[in-house]
This record gives structure tokens, C-alpha cells and sequence, in this order.
């Protein structure tokens, strides 16, 4: 996958988690799991830019471990709310298949270049 692809893909997660929050319905419990569904969310794509920006393999990976972290939390939040009921599994299943995807083209990137920098 090309990595200006990849950018748009981690924008377009971005907006579909702020779009799904505006959603949810408000209370104490939906508006705390909100805050942290949009802070990781969102930095998925931000952290994936600094990565494509890194000036070595080293910040590469650090920058990438980051990606893989807070897609694995986004996920996590996702899942959340259907179990509190805030959301419909239907409503969050394309986003819990991205960050799913995310994760796993994240450990294939990061177990990539750390083969590349022992080599």
C-alpha cells in the first residue's frame, strides 16, 4: 500500500470517529468515552504522519509503535461502546475493521524496518 494511501485512509478514520462521536448520545459515561474515542482516533493519523516524515529508521519505528498503540485504544473504545450500549455494532463495525487493519499493516511496517536496520 503507498504511503500517501495510507494517509487518507488514517484522515478518513479520523473524520468517521468524529462523525460516530457527534452521534453518540450525551450523558457522563458516553462523553468521557467520546473524548478518548476522538484523542486516539485522531491520532492515528497524526502519529502516521510524523512517521512518513522520519529522519531515521529508528524515529520510524518509535513513531510507528505509536500508530500501532493508538489503534489497538481506538479499537478498544470502539468496542466499549457497544458493550455499554452507546453505539450499534452495525454503526462502529467498519471503523473496528479499520483500526483492526491498521494495527496489523502498523506491526508489518514496524517488524519490517527493524529486519532493515539490523541488516
Amino acid at each position: 500500500m503507498h504511503q500517501e494511501e495510507l494517509k487518507q485512509r488514517t484522515r478518513a478514520f479520523a473524520l468517521a470517529v468524529i462523525k460516530l462521536v457527534r452521534r453518540l448520545p450525551s450523558g457522563r459515561d458516553a462523553d468521557v468515552i467520546a473524548r478518548q474515542r476522538v484523542k486516539c482516533g485522531t491520532s492515528v493519523g497524526a502519529n502516521y504522519r510524523a512517521a512518513s516524515r522520519a529522519r531515521s529508521r529508528t524515529e520510524f519505528i518509535a513513531s510507528m509503535g505509536i500508530v500501532e498503540e493508538e489503534a489497538d485504544e481506538s479499537a478498544f473504545w470502539l468496542e466499549l461502546l457497544v458493550d455499554a450500549g452507546l453505539a450499534r455494532r452495525v454503526d462502529v463495525e467498519a471503523l473496528l475493521r479499520e483500526a483492526d487493519e491498521r494495527v496489523a499493516i502498523t506491526v508489518s511496517s514496524i517488524k519490517t524496518a527493524r529486519s532493515r536496520q539490523r541488516s
